[in-house]
């Protein structure tokens, strides 16, 4: 069956005093639970400044993993984790109505990422990344909702262009501000050996994919290796905070699906 080992870690920098950022996972209670709901992963990244960042990216992954253990089980993860994200991103927003925060703005971006049997599903808004490391090389899941990045894809800049530029980091989707927001999902099927990497801005703005591979394609526990992958970003510069999760896949379970349920393969 599907077995994992999880890590994570978080920086606040050497610049910002408090934390913007958020992770969170549910782990299933038992095997049964592990092949009917799964494992969940998120991280988040606030924005807005002062302490709604933080109030904005605790919302969003605490409503995702308590939605995401409640879920009906064996629930298509394809279809089940954009919902989530929809609802997490109307949690965001109802806060800013509520008497404490009304009138002030909070947004967040947010990469969540549901492992079941051999399939991974990434979920994401915002510049928060998803890499997948395997046989030593780093492939992003994600692609990054930004303005530099849709100018990228129009051919009106290169990807030199974006680290250079002052506008790298303007959003142009993120949860909150709006009462919907589209994310994007994507399905990877895994491999044993395969290491997954969610992280905020703060870690792949200083890394190169290819330095969090080497990083990550280390015999090392997935605690460590998520707090190499942090405490090197924050070496290199550290005027952000800096979050990374690392889910090392140890074994799957291949299955087939009938009728939009899944079954064993034979072997």
């Amino acid at each position: 069956m599907l077995d994992v080992q999880f890590g994570q870690a978080s920086d606040p920098g050497k610049v910002r005093t408090n934390n913007e950022d958020s992770m969170g996972a549910f782990i299933p209670s038992s095997r049964q639970q592990a092949r009917t709901h799964g494992y969940l992963f998120a991280v988040a990244d606030g924005v807005g400044g002062l302490d709604l960042g933080e109030v904005a990216s605790s919302t969003a992954v605490s409503v995702l993993t308590e939605e995401f253990g409640k879920a009906q089980s064996g629930a298509m993860l394809i279809s089940l984790l954009p919902r989530l994200v929809a609802f997490a991103n109307s949690a965001v927003h109802d806060r800013t109505l509520s008497a404490e925060y009304r009138g002030k703005k909070m947004a967040t971006t947010l990469v969540t990422c549901a492992l079941r049997h051999d399939q991974a599903i990434v979920s994401h808004v915002g510049d928060s990344r998803c890499y997948l490391v395997r046989n030593g090389n780093a492939r992003q899941i994600t692609q990054d909702h930004t303005w530099v990045n849709e100018q990228r894809k129009l051919g009106l800049i290169t990807t030199e262009d974006i680290a250079q530029s002052d506008s790298r980091h303007v959003l142009i989707r993120s949860l909150g501000p709006e009462m919907f927001v589209s994310p994007d999902t994507t399905a990877v099927t895994l491999l044993p050996g395969d290491v997954l990497v969610l992280c905020t801005d703060g870690l792949h703005d200083e890394m190169s994919a290819q330095t969090i591979a080497q990083i990550a394609s280390q015999q090392k526990t997935a605690d460590e290796l998520a707090r190499e992958l942090v405490a090197r970003a924050v070496e290199i510069d550290g005027h952000d905070n800096t979050t990374a999760q690392v889910i090392r896949v140890r074994s799957v379970e291949q299955v087939g699906m009938y009728r939009g349920r899944p079954y064993r393969l034979p072997g």
